[in-house]
């Protein structure tokens, strides 16, 4: 029986294993920790494939070089390679996008390409991980099942910079759809949501919506500076 990897910090995942178990007539196996991934630990499970679909961490190139890894970028590689992806798609009024799937190389998102599969970045941040990551699981079956084996990249490289905490702040943005697409572009789980700060006081946004009359109606955090 074959034996694959999943690697995700999401807890979303540790149902996925049993879908992949069923669907793939294989053995999976979750980590969900930094700790425990390592070559020592990957050298016991001697796994075919590692997939990688939610990680915060850099690759450790002693497990790249020595398994095939593959990660998932949400953007149309060769354009988007590097950090904050659905954030630089959403502010480049980017709704519509394509997850790409490729194997983990020493370059940022470098890699050769198995497929790019189609994603809607409508919603907030955290509908759209949500999205993605069903997404995701179809297209780890498709190269299981496909044998798929990746293609060289090609196009223009366009690279995204990680964008940082201090950007999320609105107070001088234009217009009201900027407004909104800040706000539900950092409403997700342990994202730094979009903010004002006016005084003493910290505003956080969230869960926005745009009403019949095109204002914005938020739930709001205030706290002290």
């Amino acid at each position: 029986m074959k034996k694959y990897v999943l690697v995700s910090e999401k807890l979303w995942n540790r149902e996925a294993t049993s879908f992949l178990e069923k669907k793939l007539s294989s053995e999976w196996i979750l980590i969900h920790k930094k700790e425990f991934f390592t070559k020592e630990n990957l050298d016991k499970i001697k796994p075919n494939l590692i997939f990688i679909p939610h990680w915060s961490y850099i690759i450790p190139e002693e497990i790249h070089q020595k398994f095939e890894c593959i990660v998932f970028h949400m953007t149309d590689l060769p354009f988007g390679r590097g950090g904050s992806p659905l954030q630089n798609l959403i502010v480049r009024k980017i709704y519509e996008t394509k997850i790409s799937a490729l194997r983990v190389v020493k370059g940022i998102d470098a890699g050769p390409l198995y497929l790019k599969e189609p994603l809607s970045l409508w919603g907030s941040a955290e509908e759209i991980f949500i999205r993605a990551n069903s997404v995701i699981i179809d297209m780890i079956v498709k190269i299981v099942q496909g044998n798929l084996i990746p293609k060289e990249q090609s196009g223009d490289v366009v690279e995204f910079k990680r964008r940082k905490p201090e950007e999320s702040n609105i107070i001088n943005l234009k217009d009201l759809e900027e407004v909104f697409d800040y706000i539900r572009m950092m409403d997700a789980t342990d994202y730094p949501k979009a903010f004002i700060e006016v005084g003493n006081f910290r505003f956080e946004f969230s869960r926005a919506s745009i009403r019949i009359d095109k204002s914005i109606k938020a739930d709001v955090r205030i706290s002290k500076k």
